[in-house]
Formats: structure tokens, sequence, C-alpha cells
């Protein structure tokens, strides 16, 4: 009998991303040689960053699902990071400097028992795995890349929230001296985030501090960001010094700037459009050219739509 093998709604076809050869060999090349993780890390120097838990071993139910990864160059090289600059190829050079360790996170509102941790710590105790998951922007854009850390339900875990505890509130971090973009005004610093409890307990919610098995370079958010792959980029809030448990919905930087254009939930949805421009199509980095259809949930749509039923998810853009 002749198997046939039915590909995932998520899946890229093979002509739409690049090659796993360059990763998989960079990779086998840095465990044999021992080379300093910090010094190869890619798209721009990481002085300083978390380095506990590398290398990390890939978690094979989120693995070589999309047939290919987006070219690590425009993973570190091109991004959206505001407090250093609205420029996406200027965010390396602007970024490179800045001292992110020590780091620490601070876990307090509605829980059990307020704490604040060193990212290193906190990375021994909880460890980390490597999945890949596909991201797409609100720019109509999107990557696959292959990200390092661990769930966020485990950190929900451990900050035992109490029962009324609804949402979760992320904030990032606030330094003038380091970062120009805080000198304008336009944009109500720091930069906040949230999700709603259940949201924030999915499998799917990751706690980043490393990109392509390496930790994150300063200009990807390091050394902790939030990654929810189910959302439209800006939800997954950078360099993260805050996470409070609240129970009414938080205030986040860009529903506060835009509500028209930027909902609180945020879920990639082909058939929303942007007040501005179409999401029934995206743009794979590094096929500038080329568009492919938008997935619903960006593809995730049989791990996540059950948190959504009896919204009208055309409310949430």
């Amino acid at each position: 009998m002749t198997m046939i093998k039915v590909p995932k709604r998520w899946e890229l076809p093979e002509s739409e991303v690049t090659s796993e050869d360059v990763f998989w060999n960079r990779r086998q090349f840095l465990k044999a040689s021992g080379v300093s993780l910090l010094a190869l890390a890619g798209g721009g120097t990481v002085t300083e960053a978390a380095t506990a838990g590398f290398p990390t071993a890939l978690n094979p139910q989120y693995a070589n699902d999309f047939g290919g990864l987006t070219e690590e160059a425009l993973v570190t090289g091109y991004n959206n990071f505001y407090e250093f600059t609205t420029d996406k190829e200027d965010v390396a050079d602007l970024a490179k400097g800045w001292k992110t360790e020590p780091w620490t996170l601070k876990v307090d509102g509605l829980v059990r028992e307020p704490f604040e941790v060193d990212v290193n710590d906190l990375v021994r105790e909880l460890g980390i795995e490597q999945r890949i998951y596909r991201f797409r922007c609100v720019e109509a854009w999107s990557m696959v890349v292959p990200w390092d850390g661990f769930p966020l339900a485990k950190l929900v875990a451990k900050a035992d929230p109490l029962p009324e505890a609804r949402y979760v509130r992320f904030v990032s971090f606030m330094d003038p001296q380091q970062a120009p973009g805080f000198s304008s005004s336009y944009y109500p610093w720091p930069y906040q985030e949230g999700l709603r409890l259940d949201e924030a307990q999915h499998d799917l919610s990751l706690m980043v501090t490393g990109v392509y098995g390496k930790p994150l370079p300063n200009q990807n958010g390091a050394p902790l960001r939030l990654m929810v792959p189910w959302k439209y980029g800006f939800k997954s809030i950078k360099s993260i010094v805050r996470m409070e448990f609240v129970k009414d919905m938080p205030e986040t930087l860009w529903n506060t700037m835009a509500p028209r254009e930027y909902g609180f939930y945020a879920n990639v949805n082909p058939q929303v459009s942007h007040p501005r421009w179409s999401q029934a199509q995206e743009r794979p980095a590094g096929t500038w050219f080329k568009k492919i259809p938008t997935l619903m949930f960006n593809g995730y749509e049989p791990e996540v739509a059950g948190l959504y039923q009896g919204m009208d998810l055309r409310r949430w853009y």
C-alpha cells in the first residue's frame, strides 16, 4: 500500500523557505569545535546575554514541520525594536553595546508569593529547548524561526497565580541612556503587552532566551522575550523585566496608541484586514517578491481555536 503524506495546514512549501542545511551544519560545527556561542552569534554581536542552557535539544513535536528555515541573517538583522529605532536594518548596530546581564525578572501581582529572579537562574531551574515556529508580522511579512526557550506555562506554574488572576501583563525595559528610541514621546513607554491567562498557559506560548541554538542577540530581545506564534509579532514583547498577574485586561502599547488597528488579542486572521492593508497574504522573508496565503491563527488553528469559541474574531483584530 502506498503511503501518501498529507501536509499539515501550517507547513510551507520547500520553495518558499531557506534550506535547513546551513543551520544544522553550523550547529554541528559549534558542538564539535567548542567555539564560543557568544563569539558566533548571528546578525549582531551578543556582548552579554543569558547563556544558561545551551546547547539546546530540538523538541521533536516542533521540529522539521516547515521544510526549512528563514536565513539566520534575516532573523537577526531584520526586525522591529522601536526602543532603539524604527529602522529594522539599523537595530543590530544600535543595540550592539547594550548591557543585558545581569538581568532580573520581577513576577508579582495576583500571585501567592511575588519574587524576583535572575534570568540565568530561571533557565537553570526550568530548562530550555528548541522549537521551530512560524512567525507572522502584522506588517504582512513572515519567517520560520528556531527559537530556544521554555514554555511560559512553566513560569506561570512557578508564579502560582491566585484564583482571581485572569490576565498576565508583561513590561519591557526602560533605559533612555542605552536605547535612543526612548527619546520619542510618541510612544507610551515602556512597551507593555498582555495575554489572557489561558493563552499564557497554552503549550505553544514560549519564553525565549535564544535563537538558532545561541543566546538571543540584543536586537532580537535579549535576554528574555515572549513568542506567541498564533498572534501577530507585536504581541511577542522583547526584553521583559516584569510579569504581573492581574484581574482586568491590561493596557498594551499598540492598542493604547491605535485601538482600531491593534487589538488586544491580535490573532492572525486572513479574513480581517488591517485598516490600511490586507492580511490575506504574506511575504516570506527572503522571498520579498512572492506572496503566500496567510493561514488562520498562523497555521496553528487546530491547537488554539478552542481558546476563542464564542468570540467574534472580527472584533478582536
